[in-house]
């Protein structure tokens, strides 16, 4: 039999098998992916081959390829690689310019990571609603809007509380696999609730004090959309970034640089204080966002480019 991983509780997985039933699988022996040092050798979107065993549940027993995959590493010393999810057609970064503010060096960091892992990217601005009143905020939101779609980022902005603009979500999302991302606070779970409100995700509250999320997802899961599609929902991220990267390879993931970094004078160059560089005259000439080169210069001076969920001790 075959089917998707939609859910994982440590030694046990639940698969969603062709024929629509639900079946509790665990893993034959061990076996790890070739090419892949992970803590988990079969992730949430993987689809698997299993076999019925006679008290009813199943053994996982081969994996098919993936199309794509995104990893985390822990935040403690051990620096445990671990698969997140596989088999996306797509990502949406949920983002907000209030309660909690995403940084545009958050939003850059993802999109790196979404580049360096095959997986197109869609940013979604929810808490619109907040904005009714206060008109320098909404500029400010058109204007990160117009930096993302300038690159060739979709961007939408929506309100989850006033259930504005989710039907051209629902349009997006219909019949694809789509993993929803961002901050704790950002209102993922409200916005996948309004999507679909059958599907009764957990929200949570934003801290008084620090005015930030706290997290209610503590591992990713597939949901299916009763109009079509999965959402795969994630542990709300604290810090961003990637797993083994050269600092030769970053240009590559930020598509207006690598777009025309064969116009700099040197081969190697690396766009930071080298002569005749394409790069550093785009953003002198506005061509290129002071934000996203900002970004750029803040990772490859030697930032964590590690995947950090708030879950993690």
């Amino acid at each position: 039999m075959n089917g998707v991983v939609i859910k994982s509780t440590g030694s046990w997985y639940s698969i969603l098998a062709d024929d629509g039933t639900a079946i509790e699988c665990r893993i034959k022996g061990v076996f790890r992916i070739k090419g892949i040092k992970t803590t988990n050798p079969v992730a949430v979107g993987d689809r698997v081959a299993f076999e019925m065993e006679a008290d009813g549940r199943g053994v996982i027993h081969a994996i098919e390829d993936r199309k794509n995959y995104i990893i985390r590493r822990s935040i403690n010393l051990s620096k445990q690689s671990h698969i997140i999810a596989a088999n996306m057609d797509q990502a949406f970064l949920i983002v907000t310019l209030a309660l909690p503010r995403t940084s545009a060096g958050f939003i850059d960091r993802f999109l790196l990571t979404a580049e360096a892992y095959h997986i197109p990217a869609t940013i979604i601005f929810n808490k619109t609603d907040l904005f009714e009143d206060e008109p320098d905020l909404m500029q400010e939101l058109h204007d990160f809007m117009a930096i993302y779609q300038k690159i060739g980022y979709p961007c939408y902005k929506v309100s989850a509380i006033k259930q504005s603009d989710i039907d051209i979500l629902k349009g997006l999302t219909k019949d694809k696999i789509t993993l929803v991302s961002g901050h704790s606070g950002v209102g993922k779970s409200t916005l996948v609730n309004a999507m679909d409100a059958k599907l009764h995700l957990k929200t949570g509250e934003i801290s008084d004090s620090h005015f930030k999320g706290k997290h209610t997802t503590t591992f990713a899961e597939m949901h299916a959309l009763n109009y079509g599609g999965f959402i795969i929902d994630t542990p709300g991220i604290k810090e961003l970034g990637l797993v083994d990267m050269e600092k030769e390879e970053i240009t590559d993931y930020f598509p207006e640089m690598h777009a025309i970094k064969d116009q700099c004078k040197f081969n190697n160059c690396l766009h930071i204080n080298e002569p005749k560089c394409a790069v550093i005259a785009a953003v002198e000439n506005g061509e290129i966002a002071q934000s996203r080169y900002n970004s750029y210069l803040g990772i490859m001076s030697g930032e964590e480019l590690d995947i950090v969920y708030e879950n993690d001790k």
